[in-house]
């Protein structure tokens, strides 16, 4: 690995194809938390959280198939392949169970394997979930994808991430996401919103076995507040935590309460 001497980078081969590029931070025997980045993200979505995060947990973030500085395959973006990697990963790492912590699109991967593979899910923190990923702000995403240039314009990728967020960003922070995010090719910007879509696990939140924590900021203008209350209706053991004055990345704009937030479901507070 290389990297400092909080974060070490390094990529490995799954079994179910692509290569992964990763980072971890803290005591490689500890506790494993996996952190799910959203779309058009990279492990970096995380990064003000891992900083904050105890040495004692083994944090683990990953460039999804497609994102960061991960392989391209040709194919292969559903949300249950994505989930497959998530646990392909875990194998090659030697980790038996760990927490999933899912951001938006990767809170929907998260959910996937909590509900296939539940032997492998300690618990599960979504942020910025939603109740399912067809509601009406997200097909007007799609629908602006249809005709996306190639190159992807930066002004593209700026202006929607600074529509997901509601506090002011750090500006280094904010342009090194913009950066990240332009690592996705052009033609996966459409397809994984498709493949969002698509998915649809709803009948199936009540098989969720490991504890489970909604993170959401009130001010998300992807996922409402109806669509929190509409996903503990189907799980009526998860719980919320509610940020104010927050919008749909509280891991971008409230990091310290966020790693705090995760550090006590993991102890069991």
């Amino acid at each position: 690995m290389i990297g400092g001497d909080r974060m070490r980078f390094d990529t490995v081969r799954l079994a179910t194809g692509p290569r992964l590029h990763w980072a971890e931070q803290g005591d490689p025997d500890g506790e494993a938390v996996l952190f799910l980045h959203g779309w058009p993200d990279s492990w970096f979505s995380f990064s003000r959280v891992l900083s904050l995060l105890p040495a004692h947990l083994r944090a683990l973030a990953v460039d999804q198939r497609g994102f960061g500085d991960s392989d391209r395959p040709a194919s292969g973006y559903g949300i249950p392949d994505l989930a497959a990697d998530a646990v392909a990963f875990l194998d090659a790492l030697a980790v038996g169970r760990a927490t999933l912590v899912g951001h938006s699109f990767g809170s929907f991967v998260a959910r996937h394997v909590a509900i296939e593979w539940p032997e492998r899910v300690a618990r599960v923190v979504l942020v910025g979930t939603g109740f399912s990923g067809t509601n009406p702000v997200v097909r007007d995403l799609q629908a602006s994808l249809r005709d996306l240039p190639d190159p992807v314009p930066v002004e593209f990728a700026r202006e929607f991430q600074a529509s997901t967020a509601y506090c002011p960003l750090p500006p280094e922070f904010f342009e090194r996401i913009v950066t990240e995010s332009l690592k996705l090719p052009p033609r996966l910007w459409g397809e994984m919103i498709d493949r969002l879509r698509e998915y649809d696990d709803t009948d199936r939140l009540s098989t969720i076995a490991a504890p489970t924590l909604l993170l959401w900021g009130d001010k998300d203008a992807l996922f409402s507040r109806a669509e929190q209350d509409r996903f503990l209706a189907a799980l009526p053991s998860a719980s919320i935590k509610v940020y104010e004055e927050t919008g749909h990345c509280p891991n971008w704009e409230r990091p310290e309460l966020v790693a705090s937030d995760i550090v006590a479901f993991v102890r069991g507070a």
